[in-house]
């Protein structure tokens, strides 16, 4: 039995030491690729979508770096990628052998993508806004930001007249507060998540009003804020008429006041302007009459990723709209259209 077990280890020891590991296996060689070319074929269509051929010698696998902040990774080197939105795009492919060793090469495209309008309110019918489309926010309080007025559903503080929604907000004592007005939403009547929304308002002139365009997550009641993720498309500060801001809230923004941009507009309450938001996957981008003037990069950590409603409101003092005017009557945001493309 020793006998036995003593040419059994030795026969072990023999095969460990030669048949596993006495002679290492020949490095396969690998060698980069070379001749790399990318194509690229734009839809005629205006779809957004774009072909892409992609050849290299050596070459295993080729990732693609779409232009906008989308990956993929595509072993034959074929793929078509439908963009959500115009623009100019960089396109970069890296090819990747067996052993990892890469080419690269960028091609520039030019993408028109055709947007419909989805949705809208033309505010051609007198009387009361649409109920179909619009609820209201009812109530005083402050709102969360000491703002002063008391919210109705009245007409004598929101009505549609001369093809144009007017919001108004009146010096007079209601409910407990000295001033109404009101804040029109569509939460439980319309939501969408991505696509182009255009807003053309003429903006109160009055010292402590602070109208608003703006946007919150459809989870707002369950998430809270700033969880649920809130686009300011338009607000205008109390005291400086000209200045229109455009923010961004979320959980993990460095600025405690959000994260924005600012823009000149001299004759905002003298004449109306297109106040518009383009929201994908990747971007949100604010303009003012087609002009960017901010872009925050979107990405799956943040809550813009949703459906969210919108938001109409004229608001009294507060945090942003700061002290009233003290001869205050009444002054109103006028809304000419909101539309929404996808």
């Amino acid at each position: 039995m020793k006998k036995y077990l003593f040419f059994a280890t030795v026969a072990l020891l023999f095969i460990t030491a030669y048949g596993c590991g006495g002679k290492k296996d020949a490095t396969v060689p690998d060698t980069a690729p070379t001749n790399l070319t990318v194509t690229a074929n734009v839809s005629a269509d205006s779809s957004g979508n774009v072909s892409f051929t992609a050849t290299a010698t050596n070459a295993v696998s080729y990732d693609y770096d779409f232009g906008n902040g989308v990956f993929q990774t595509v072993p034959s080197g074929n793929v078509t990628y439908k963009y959500p939105s115009s623009g100019n795009y960089t396109v970069n492919v890296v090819a990747k052998s067996a052993g990892g060793k890469t080419a690269s090469q960028s091609v520039q495209i030019t993408v028109t993508v055709k947007l419909s309008l989805v949705w809208s309110d033309e505010f051609n019918t007198p009387g009361s806004p649409d109920a179909s489309k619009w609820g209201y926010d009812l109530g005083g309080g402050g709102w969360g930001n000491n703002e002063l007025e008391y919210y109705t559903s009245r007409t004598d503080n929101a009505f549609v007249s001369n093809g144009t929604l007017k919001i108004i907000a009146k010096k007079e004592s209601y409910g407990g507060s000295n001033y109404t007005s009101a804040r029109l939403l569509t939460k439980g009547l319309y939501s969408f998540q991505y696509g182009r929304i255009d807003v053309s308002a003429k903006l109160p002139a009055t010292t402590g009003t602070w109208p608003a365009i703006w946007m919150l997550g459809n989870n707002i009641s369950t998430a809270g804020w700033p969880a649920c993720g809130e686009i300011d498309i338009m607000e205008q500060n109390g005291s400086n008429k000209n200045i229109i801001y455009g923010t961004m809230h979320y959980p993990t923004q460095a600025n405690p006041n959000g994260d924005g941009g600012t823009t000149q507009v001299s004759s905002a309450v003298s004449a109306f302007h297109k106040y518009s938001a383009i929201w994908s996957a990747t971007s949100i981008q604010l303009l003012v009459d087609d002009v960017v003037y901010y872009t925050l990069p979107n990405s799956s950590k943040l809550p813009f990723n949703q459906n969210f409603f919108m938001i109409l409101n004229l608001a009294i003092g507060g945090n942003f709209g700061g002290s009233v005017d003290p001869n205050f009557v009444s002054d109103q945001m006028e809304i000419d259209y909101v539309r929404v493309y996808q």
